[in-house]
């Protein structure tokens, strides 16, 4: 009874789009129905998608006659602002529409990105019942750690590109101009019903206590309070910060949500190993926990690029794919602690091509303990490189 109620809703909701010729939304809406009913009523999401490509192969008239904003990056209400000076585009793009993996985030987050993804796509049923849907959120943590990839993956599950407000262009060369930039970019977004990202925003929201800021930067943080505050709920507004100690107070309590990001965890780690390495996982297998070893402490985005160099490496020259990722441990191993040296010690012995000779020699950790967590010595390691 409550599948047949939402789908009357969802119907309904369709249906009063159309009848206000808000021919963009329509065709939005249908392709959230496609993906929301792809599982559970797939004949019916084939007929609602073959009706969607039908109405895409009729050309622009219906983007003619649409009355409301724009919704995509392909029907803008107008150009892009550009600061005046530069000509530089205020905003950057990330159009993701095709589809992106799901960020690796500790499952408490994750479910807090899918309940915003999931009042988005609910919002007009929200809104008939006087319920705002959440319309900003700011994303706390260090770099690397998937702040922007999460505000993509939220803007490709809502169908939408995700525009960045690029701070080096508003932040104009006379100081009086990066009001008016600030709000030209924002009021673009708003008027393109956009998901944006204010990135580093401690850049210019700053603690208007900071004595070191003059006076034209501590107003700009009252043009994104202001701007915050009246965010409609047509948009998503998010922001990203690496420093939260820096934001001024004020804008914390106007944002509806705060996403915390950590350091990836043990298992997020081992998940990202594997999905970095992609089509060389098989020839990495036997070092998956020499590299999870060694990555210990560092941000997805080190780990990515640590896989990136190794595969290239490993292609490139031949080289032995468990001689490279111990070659790499080893370029570490002063930066852990004693601990995570005795664990890179033991994923290393765990390869069974190293001897507990050559392991100790290098990381300092003793062949007993070595011996004792991952087993007997083999006769005869390759040598460490």
């Amino acid at each position: 009874m409550d599948e047949i109620l939402e789908i009357q809703n969802d119907l309904a909701h369709l249906a009063r789009l159309a009848s206000q010729e808000s021919y963009e939304d329509v065709r939005l809406y249908v392709a959230r129905l496609v993906r929301k009913y792809r599982r559970s009523h797939p004949d019916f999401a084939d007929r609602l998608d073959q009706s969607l490509r039908s109405s895409q192969t009729r050309g622009s008239s219906a983007t003619t006659l649409r009355r409301g904003p724009a919704t995509d990056a392909t029907a803008l209400t107008r150009s892009p602002p550009v600061d005046a000076d530069s000509k530089l585009s205020l905003v950057k793009v990330f159009d993701d529409r095709n589809g992106l993996a799901s960020p690796l985030l500790e499952e408490k987050l994750t479910a807090q990105l899918e309940a915003i993804i999931h009042e988005r796509q609910q919002r007009h049923r929200l809104e008939d019942h006087g319920i705002a849907p959440t319309k900003s959120a700011i994303l706390v943590g260090p770099p690397g750690v998937g702040k922007t990839l999460s505000a993509r993956w939220i803007a490709s599950q809502l169908d939408k590109p995700l525009w960045v407000l690029d701070l080096t262009a508003v932040m104009s060369s006379l100081l009086g101009k990066t009001g008016n930039n600030l709000r030209a970019a924002m009021d673009y977004a708003k008027e393109n019903e956009a998901i944006l990202l204010l990135d580093e925003i401690d850049a210019i929201a700053k603690r208007r206590s900071d004595d070191s800021d003059v006076g034209e930067l501590k107003r700009l943080v009252t043009v994104i309070l202001q701007e915050v505050d009246q965010w409609p709920n047509s948009g998503l507004l998010l922001s990203a910060t690496n420093h939260p100690e820096l934001v001024d107070p004020a804008l914390w309590r106007r944002f509806d949500a705060v996403l915390t990001f950590e350091k990836p965890n043990a298992s997020a780690v081992d998940t990202a190993i594997r999905r970095f390495l992609a089509n060389d996982l098989d020839k990495f297998a036997p070092a998956i926990g020499t590299i999870a070893a060694a990555a210990t402490g560092q941000s997805l985005s080190d780990i990515e690029r640590m896989i990136l160099s190794l595969r290239r490496t490993a292609l490139l020259q031949g080289a032995d794919p468990v001689d490279l990722a111990s070659s790499m441990a080893m370029q570490r191993i002063h930066e852990l602690d004693k601990t995570e040296q005795i664990d890179l010690a033991i994923a290393l012995a765990k390869t069974g091509v190293y001897s507990h000779h050559e392991i100790h020699r290098v990381t300092g950790v003793a062949r007993d303990t070595i011996r004792k967590h991952a087993g007997p010595s083999p006769r005869k390691g390759r040598g460490l490189k």
